[in-house]
């Protein structure tokens, strides 16, 4: 018999590189052991029979906004959003905080912020504005996962973005720094030229906002991103591909070599112009939600390995700047990362065929929403699995569950567009580090403990 644990969750299947039947021991908040049922003795157990033990979901893409613009949402709110969805390790980028996370000091700012605050684990990204080697370093060597860029109008003045002529520079200072480059892909032209079009018209209504950034956008900005990298040997990854269009850039970047992946977001596999439509500002954006011909190409790419994972692009904003009748005016973002495991797991049961198999459905999901961010970011095996040594980082799910998000329980400070809306899988309790920081029968009342998880080595996967 092992030797004793300080606390062990019986009972449940464990998906993490395959599912079997085991009982988790965890000790001073890492994964001891994972025995076969009764082979254990510990201080605390969780009875977990009837549920699967996953990983916690590592959401790569987050914006919590604090410090700054904190009645956005901060990390307090934030955090407790994603805990509630099973999420146990979130990258928060650099904008819309202020400052804008662009050199040390800005970086220190946001991982105070967020140490005082924070409920699950967090990792932070930088920002690229410009070539400045110095802040590169800066950020380098506080364990920055990457740094973010913009290849249009961020939507903040605070945060440029890069200049043509400075691309494929600031991507090399980038890859001599050791960072990864996250790219908001749409081009800038194109989307001026098409919303000036659009306006033109005197349009001001839902169905506008797509118009004005037709899937092109994307593709053309996707190309030069590849072409830049390719050129600067810098490693890229493209955030919110919204055209499944897009991705046919991103599979001949490999072909020839290129380091990149690509991400979608939950409200791109949701939603699509008819929920635009009945809900409005809610659900604008950039890129924006498409039809559903391409919500579906996208889930297609995704089951079949050419979209790499999915992260939420949790962005909300005060009520007041999703009101108003011109969609143009509204703030644009998604509030998200309470559904992002829900939205994955219930979206790939419905399509998957014949004899369903809710287990390798359960390792579909871990392995696009927990192992592989962590390892593009450097983040894996600590983060992004179950097994001896990696953090005690566990969600409860029960998988037949059947459920609708109501408003009392959206923990986001913004509007959030999920409420209302049906699941099928539910997070029964999510623990950090074996700590208990979400539990669907009981309010978690224990004080903020989350920890500033830097970049290791980027692990290949």
């Amino acid at each position: 018999m092992s030797a004793k644990a300080d606390l062990a969750i019986r009972g449940a299947v464990v998906v993490s590189d395959g599912a079997y039947a085991r009982d988790i021991l965890i000790r001073d908040g890492r994964i001891s052991a994972l025995v076969e049922a009764g082979a254990s003795t510990a201080k605390h157990e969780i009875d977990a029979r009837g549920l699967l033990a996953l990983p916690g979901v590592v959401d790569a893409h987050v914006h919590f906004n604090e410090p700054g613009r904190t009645d956005w949402e901060g990390w307090a709110s934030g955090s407790r959003a994603a805990a509630a969805g099973g999420t146990t390790t979130v990258l928060d980028m650099p904008l819309n905080s202020v400052p804008p996370v662009l050199d040390g000091a800005s970086f220190d700012l946001k991982r105070a912020a967020a140490e005082r605050a924070s409920v699950v684990d967090f990792a932070l990204w930088g920002g690229l504005v410009d070539v400045d080697p110095g802040a590169l370093r800066e950020l380098s060597e506080r364990g920055a996962v990457g740094v973010k860029a913009f290849l249009c109008d961020s939507g903040v003045p605070e945060f440029p973005a890069i200049s043509d002529e400075d691309l494929v520079p600031a991507l090399r200072a980038a890859a001599d720094a050791g960072l990864v480059v996250a790219l908001h892909c749409e081009d800038e032209a194109l989307v001026r030229e098409a919303t000036a079009r659009v306006r033109g018209t005197g349009r001001s209504d839902v169905g506008a906002w797509p118009s004005s950034r037709p899937p092109l956008v994307e593709v053309r900005a996707v190309a030069r991103a590849c072409a830049a990298a390719r050129e600067a040997r810098a490693r890229i990854h493209i955030v919110h591909v919204s055209a499944v269009e897009a991705l046919g850039a991103v599979g001949a970047a490999r072909d020839m070599g290129t380091d990149v992946t690509a991400e979608t977001c939950p409200h791109y596999l949701t939603f699509d112009e008819d929920d635009l439509a009945g809900q409005g500002a809610a659900l604008k954006c950039a890129p924006p939600i498409r039809d559903a011909r391409n919500r579906d190409g996208l889930w297609r790419a995704l089951l079949e390995g050419r979209i790499d994972f999915v992260a939420s692009d949790h962005s909300p904003c005060s009520p007041e700047l999703k009101d108003g009748a011109d969609l143009f005016a509204a703030w644009g973002g998604v509030a998200g990362a309470q559904s992002l495991l829900p939205a994955v797991f219930g979206g790939a049961m419905a399509r998957a065929s014949g004899a369903i198999d809710v287990r390798k459905v359960a390792g579909f999901a871990v392995w696009r929403l927990s192992t592989r961010p962590a390892k593009r970011f450097g983040l894996w095996p600590r983060k992004g699995a179950i097994a001896p040594g990696s953090d005690a980082d566990v969600v409860l799910f029960d998988p037949d569950r059947e459920w609708a998000l109501d408003r009392e329980r959206s923990y986001t400070r913004g509007v959030d567009p999920y409420v209302g809306r049906s699941f099928r899988g539910k997070v029964v309790r999510t623990l950090v580090a074996g700590r208990t920081v979400y539990n669907e029968l009981e309010t978690v009342t224990n004080p903020a403990r989350g920890r500033f998880i830097g970049r290791g080595e980027v692990a290949e996967g």
